[in-house]
């Protein structure tokens, strides 16, 4: 089975308060399947936190730290 799309999302030039909404906002707009990649400057563990309470069993996640100020979190979208 084929791979769905990956959307980039890089948050490190936006102010703090429109990072979040802006997230979820865009995995919203994924079909299943499709992945958001999202670049941040830090390690997005509360998003992930507010993933688990707001949109839990519809997402697999992965993050990891990529470089110095580069975290990249692969959220896919799974229901």
């Amino acid at each position: 089975m084929a791979e769905g799309k990956i959307e980039v999302l890089d948050v490190r030039h936006m102010p703090p308060w429109e990072r979040h909404p802006r997230i979820f906002e865009s995995f919203d707009a994924l079909q299943a399947g499709d992945t958001l990649k999202l670049i941040n400057d830090h390690d997005p563990r509360p998003l992930h936190y507010q993933f688990l309470a707001e949109r839990q069993g519809q997402f697999e996640w992965d993050s990891r730290e990529e470089g110095p100020r580069e975290w990249v979190a692969r959220i896919k979208k799974v229901a």
